[in-house]
C-alpha cells in the first residue's frame, strides 16, 4: 500500500511588540514592519478550511473525492490540504 505526505493548512497566532503613542500608531507602525516578536507569546489557533489544494488542477483526484462524498459539486478546493503526493 503506498504512503502519502499531505500538508495541511493551519493558523497560528504570533504576538508582536510594537512601541508607540497609540492603538492606531502601534498598528501603522506594525504594518510597515516595526516590533519584534513576541516569542512568548505563539499559539495554535485551528485549521484554515478557507485554503486548500485547488481541485481544477486535479480533475482525477476531484471526481474521486466527489464520487467519495469527501467534497460537494461547487467546490472549488479540498478545504484546508497544501498538497498531496505519494513517498513510498
Amino acid at each position: 500500500m503506498p504512503l502519502y505526505a499531505i500538508e495541511q493548512f493551519e493558523i497560528y497566532v504570533q504576538g508582536y511588540l510594537v512601541e508607540a503613542d497609540s492603538e492606531a500608531d502601534a498598528l501603522e507602525r506594525f504594518f510597515r514592519g516595526e516590533g519584534t516578536q513576541d516569542l512568548t507569546s505563539i499559539e495554535y489557533a485551528g485549521i484554515s478550511n478557507d485554503c486548500g489544494l485547488s481541485l481544477p488542477e486535479c480533475p482525477d483526484l476531484a471526481s474521486e473525492l466527489l464520487d467519495r462524498g469527501v467534497i460537494k459539486g461547487n467546490d472549488t478546493i479540498v478545504p484546508s490540504i497544501r498538497s498531496i503526493r505519494e513517498v513510498k
